[in-house]
């Protein structure tokens, strides 16, 4: 996945800038490490923004590929300074100063959080929008500095952030609690503190399913943010920048449906299969793709607010009650079907037949053909 070519020599460099993921640019590793006392990575985050214009700076932090990365940061501020070259010192400059700002924005914005708990949903609006929401600003100003794309409202940019980075820290919870020397929180305390008394407690097997409640209501909180991100894609021109902002956001809304209602969440890693997500980055060519995948995994994530047997009255037409027990199941359900309106009111839905679990959602046709054998062996004995 790259963008337009006039913004970048060569393709891969300006993913080291924004990332439209969780994950880590160099802000992004700096605040991610625990092990650095804050006094040191303070300065660090507010500054970063004026050590990407020195090649020679470097501070070595992280693990695997991101100590790596940092490593090499020297190659990082090259490719920084070498954005535009080709074009006018005008244009370089446009492509120089848009990174800059958001890149000091960002900074700022995380070293608030670095002290700060993440308390109300305005506070987990406001800390994804400093550490993804602005990655989407950069972005936009970024398309539009090349020609090929107008400017985005900063508010679909901002959902397009949110979306990826609510999706990963939903994913990523084990993970995160469990980091070492100290966990990291990110799930807001007006969400959690609804079914548990601390945080960690998600994770206990006793406390399971409460934990799935909180977990429904995360990904309800997610979802909000989903037809924000059809209409930006449904704007885009250029098909490189197309493709490097969908593929992204069709991983996101099929790792909702695959998180939702899903205790493994708090037992180990939950992803979409290898398979599926080739798929997804073969498949994705078009804004009809994304409205085809958004419909169909919205579809999935929908068939999970139902028993076995409402499901199969939902097939035929027939009333189905969601799930008495999840106090967010009747907000999920208004925000899918948004969600499918959209995509449906486009007239470009195709078939795909994604499936995010070879074995998921074949239960309720089992279940179907199950009673049917039943009612056809009733039926005979009865006959009899």
């Amino acid at each position: 996945m790259t963008v337009h070519p006039s913004i970048h020599p060569p393709p891969s460099r300006t993913g080291r800038f924004f990332r439209p993921s969780k994950q880590r640019t160099g802000c992004r590793l700096a605040e991610d490490d625990t092990a650095i006392p804050n006094e040191v990575k303070l300065p660090i985050l507010r500054d970063f923004y004026r050590h990407i214009y020195n090649p020679d700076w470097l501070f070595s932090c992280g693990a695997n590929d991101y100590r790596v990365l940092m490593d090499n940061f020297r190659q990082v501020s090259t490719a920084f300074l070498e954005l535009g070259e080709g074009h006018s010192s005008f244009i370089k400059c446009r492509y120089q100063k848009a990174i800059e700002e958001i890149t000091r924005r960002m900074g700022a914005g995380m070293a608030k959080f670095i002290c700060t708990e993440v308390e109300t949903i305005d506070d987990y609006d406001e800390y994804c929008h400093y550490v993804a929401g602005l990655v989407g600003y950069g972005l936009s100003r970024l398309f539009h500095a090349t020609g090929t794309e107008d400017l985005a409202p900063d508010h679909l940019s901002n959902s397009m952030g949110l979306f990826l980075q609510k999706t990963n820290i939903i994913r990523d919870y084990l993970e995160d609690i469990n980091e070492i020397p100290r966990c990291r929180m990110f799930w807001p305390r007006e969400i959690w503190s609804k079914y548990v008394d601390k945080l960690e407690d998600l994770k206990y097997e006793e406390n399971s399913e409460k934990a799935v409640q909180c977990l429904n209501d995360m990904v309800t909180n997610a979802l909000i943010h989903a037809q924000d991100c059809l209409q930006y894609m449904s704007a885009l021109k250029d098909n490189s920048n197309f493709r490097f902002c969908a593929i992204p956001q069709i991983m996101a809304i099929g790792t909702c449906a695959i998180c939702y209602n899903n205790v493994k969440v708090f037992r180990g890693v939950v992803k979409m299969r290898r398979g599926l997500t080739a798929r997804v980055i073969d498949e994705t060519k078009s804004i009809s793709d994304v409205y085809s995948a958004f419909y169909e995994f919205s579809s999935l994530l929908e068939s999970k607010l139902f028993s076995s047997c409402d499901f199969i009255h939902n097939m035929f037409g027939r009333h189905a009650q969601i799930d008495d027990n999840d106090p967010n199941a009747a907000l999920t359900r208004r925000r899918v079907d948004a969600i499918k309106k959209t995509c449906k009111s486009s007239g470009l839905l195709k078939r795909r037949g994604y499936d995010l679990e070879k074995s998921m959602y074949r239960m309720p046709m089992l279940v179907m053909i199950v009673l049917l054998l039943v009612a056809i062996i009733l039926g005979v004995l009865y006959g009899k």
